[in-house]
């Protein structure tokens, strides 16, 4: 079979194109996460001008401390720390998404799926209703209990999930995907029994950490939240090449060289690291995880090489800019932020179902 000279450069100048998109794409990405950062650190209850916001950083990066003005304790203690706790977590949680659908091979899967949201909002929904009878040696956890115990059931929902899709050291994508809508199924139904049974400040706890909130964070879930995120960026391009194979389908990957086992297992890691994370700093944030990536293919492509960090990008994005809306459309109270991004996210999700199917009723 003989190639042209033609063929051979219409391949290059698509491969140029692509660069091309990619680079721009992240280059208008990053001037919009700039600006979404100066937003979240600008408005809020209390305005802050932007050369004001300048001029406090300057000092906090020179080490000459932060002045006892209330401008500079909102900007340093307040919404410095909620910006990049949520751009933390929205990374993590479109990495997330996007992993998830590059090993189900779906572009409709969520880090939910896998039953991980579902484990670590049953464990938090406990230590809401039950925190004030567990032994004297956990209750002195204090603060720590709630993000503790979202944790330990985002650990125990993946740990389960893997003994129920694993069999002969293999495991079953489709398997893994069944588990996770009945784990999910069966956390939501534990978590309506423990909201029937508390009490009326249990039950306002509860309700409002199901719908995701930043409004706690501070540097110690940041410094915490850190080297989660950090890990997840720093292990996830080396899946890309995996990604990209197991887009083939599983018998092509694995002819390509493609350990299959080892990649389902970083990707479920991975996936139940960062949710639990994520839902113990921040509460229960739906959809970013699908919006995020999805968003990135359509501008990009499939190639995980450029999809999971661009994603990442979009993530932050998406979970700051839905923090700066939550703190400013009923000023000065304040929206909870999983209500927004659901807001955002379920009509995405209609519209990807019905570009699917090719419309309403198809």
């Amino acid at each position: 079979m003989t190639v042209s000279i033609d063929e051979i450069g219409g391949e290059i100048s698509l491969e140029a194109d692509s660069r091309r998109r990619v680079f721009l794409t992240a280059a208008g990405l990053v001037a919009l996460l700039a600006l979404v950062a100066l937003l979240s650190l600008t408005h809020g209850a209390v305005p802050v001008p932007s050369g004001r916001v300048a001029g406090i950083l300057v000092r906090a990066i020179e080490g000459r401390g932060v002045d006892p003005t209330q401008d500079s304790l909102i900007v340093i203690h307040i919404r410095l720390p909620r910006l990049f706790l949520g751009m933390m977590i929205g990374a993590a949680l479109a990495m997330s998404g996007a992993l998830m659908q590059g090993l189900f091979r779906n572009p409709l899967a969520d880090p939910g799926l896998a039953g991980v949201s579902a484990g670590a909002g049953l464990g938090a929904a406990l230590a809401i209703v039950l925190g004030d009878r567990l032994p004297q040696g956990l209750a002195g956890l204090g603060s720590s209990a709630l993000p503790a115990a979202a944790f330990v059931g985002a650990l125990a929902a993946t740990s389960t999930l893997y003994a129920v899709a694993t069999r002969g050291g293999r495991t079953s994508v489709a398997t893994m995907l069944l588990a996770g809508v009945a784990l999910a199924a069966l956390a939501s139904s534990f978590i309506g029994i423990l909201a029937y049974v508390s009490d009326d400040r249990q039950l306002r706890d509860l309700t409002f950490w199901s719908m995701g909130s930043l409004g706690g964070a501070n540097w110690v879930k940041v410094a915490a939240l850190a080297p989660v995120t950090a890990l997840m960026l720093a292990v996830a391009p080396f899946l890309s090449r995996g990604l990209n194979a197991l887009a083939l389908g599983e018998a092509e990957a694995f002819h390509l060289g493609v350990h299959l086992e080892r990649l389902k297992a970083a990707i479920v890691f991975l996936v139940a690291m960062a949710v639990g994370a994520s839902v113990a700093a921040a509460g229960v944030i739906s959809f970013v995880g699908i919006v995020a990536p999805h968003a990135v293919r359509l501008v990009v492509g499939p190639d995980h090489r450029a999809l999971l960090p661009l994603s990442v990008a979009v993530g932050a994005i998406l979970l700051a800019g839905a923090d700066v809306l939550a703190r400013t459309l009923v000023s000065p109270a304040e929206l909870p932020i999983g209500v927004l991004t659901a807001a955002i996210g379920a009509p995405f999700f209609l519209w990807l179902l019905m570009r699917r199917s090719g419309g309403f009723g198809v």
